[in-house]
Order: structure tokens, then sequence, then C-alpha cells
């Protein structure tokens, strides 16, 4: 796809906090600044990096105001406004759709378990009560329940602003699947920074990444290296990047992120329990490979 709707490199971004876990809202237009700067095309607000089990509605309100305020229309703004309560999500839809976000993200609904039918039925209706585009988040490594790719495939057929798929699942042929039976213009993401490129060389359009908070030029490089067939540069850039992927991963997301910002000088806080920050060896772990991979 020559050009994305919402670019090749989105940042899913995490929530600052202050000392004491309250939401820091100042670090947040900052963040939001830096990583513009540092090549992200758009961001995707209180998603799973975002902390967003732990972020409470009104929280997320006050955060999405400050992005959307903060970028003032240079890229678009998605606001992750999914639960696993269809009513829930459709009700908070209709609060942020008012703020001026430029999309939603609706993730599959965790711990109910729902049935393939229930995942149809939940992001549709979601779809129905917003006049935005929407990415359908697929993590089952979060959500236990995997959205197959019939069904990802029935609802981006019938639900015309279900534009996207972030697909955090590792089984690439998933991926392929929806990919080459979608409709025209629908876009798939990568959801795991790892799998960035794989899945963009079977046609997937980018990545809503986490390590471009302390990457953001080189992942996109290695996206634009991709899509413009240096697929050489793109591969050489993404195996120097996999080691700090992996570093970042090594407990609970966004643990190792907040830390990694925190190495650079840009403290964005610790996380909210249940997560705990990073523990000592894990921060020695991870400094010593931000040092080898160029990034500190």
């Amino acid at each position: 796809m020559a050009t994305p709707r919402f670019g090749r490199l989105l940042t899913a971004m995490v929530t600052p906090f202050t000392a004491e876990r309250e939401l820091d809202l100042d670090r947040a237009s900052e963040l939001a600044e830096k990583l513009i700067a540092e090549g992200t095309d758009a961001l995707v607000v209180c998603g799973t990096t975002g902390e967003s089990p732990t972020v409470f509605y009104d929280q997320k309100i006050d955060l999405f105001r400050t992005i959307v305020d903060t970028v003032g229309g240079r890229v678009p703004v998605i606001a992750n406004t999914g639960d696993n309560c269809t009513d829930d999500s459709v009700e908070f839809a209709a609060k942020v759709t008012a703020l001026g976000v430029d999309g939603i993200m609706a993730v599959v609904p965790y711990y109910n378990k729902p049935p393939q039918e229930g995942l149809y039925q939940h992001f549709c209706t979601i779809a129905r009560s917003v006049d935005l585009p929407v990415i359908l988040y697929n993590i089952p490594g979060r959500s236990v329940v995997n959205a197959t790719p019939e069904t990802i495939l029935r609802i981006a057929h019938d639900c015309e602003n279900i534009v996207a798929l972030k697909q955090a699942n590792s089984d690439l042929s998933q991926a392929a699947e929806v990919i080459a039976n979608a409709p025209e213009g629908f876009e798939v993401l990568s959801g795991d920074d790892e799998l960035t490129l794989p899945l963009m060389g079977l046609g997937g359009t980018g990545v809503i990444s986490v390590s471009s908070h302390v990457a953001g030029p080189r992942f996109k490089e290695m996206v634009e290296a991709h899509a413009s067939g240096d697929h050489t540069r793109a591969l050489r850039t993404h195996l120097e990047l996999l080691p700090l992927i992996k570093a970042l991963f090594m407990t609970a997301n966004p643990i190792m992120v907040k830390k990694a910002l925190g190495l650079q000088g840009f403290d964005v806080g610790g996380v909210r329990l249940p997560l705990i920050d990073a523990t000592p060896e894990q921060t020695a772990e991870l400094e010593r490979i931000m040092r080898r991979v160029g990034v500190l």
C-alpha cells in the first residue's frame, strides 16, 4: 500500500506518571512531541503499553484531550477505547470521539472468552456506534481468545469503518490469510516489534511499536526502507534492533520501555500495580543492550 491511512510507524505511547503514580499530563505532552520529532507517523494512546487497565475512564479522557491538543493535527491520534464489556466500550467511544481523535482502537475482549460470533457482534456494535476509523486489536496472549482470520475477514467486509488490524499474534500464517483476502484498503499492522519486517514482507503496512520510544529514527528507517524496496537495508536494521526489542520485552510490557526512556534521560515514571518497576538486574541488562545497540 503506497499511502497507509495512519502511516507506517505508529507508536503505542506509554502513559507517564509522577513519583506518586498520578497521571503526568505535562510529560505526556512532551512525550508526544518527542515521538513526532523522531519519526512517529501516528500515536496510539492508552493501549496495552499505556497501561489501559489501570488508567480509569476519566483519566483516559484527560490524557486523550491533552494529546489531541498537543498534536494539533500534525499526526493522527488513535485512542484505545476498547474494553471487555461491549456496552461500556460503546459508551466510552462516544465520549472519546467528541475530543477530536482521528480513530479508535478496540481490543478482543479479555477474560470473558467470547466465541467467535461474540467477537463479530462486539466489534460490529462498536463500529456502528462511531463515525471514525476503527483498528481491531488481536492479542491472544493477553485476551486469551484469538480472533480467527475468518472472523476478522467477516468483520472487515461487513464493517466499512473497521479499517485495520493490529495483529499481535506470532502465527504469521493467520496474518497472511487476512492480508490475502481483506477488502481493498484494509491494513494489517504488526503488534509485535519483532515481527514487523516479516509481516511487512507478507503485505502488512507497518507497525504499532513499543521500541520506537527509544529507537524511533531507526524503526522509521527500517519500515521505510522495506516499503521502498531496499530490503537489504531493512533487514540489516531489523537485525541490529532485535536485541533491543527482546530486552524491552524481558518482562511484562511496559515495564522495560519506561525504564529505557529513563535511562535515556526522559523520565516517564514507573508503572502502576499490579505491574512493578524493573529490578536492578533487569535494568543492568537493559542498559548493557541499549549501549550495544547504540541507543544509549
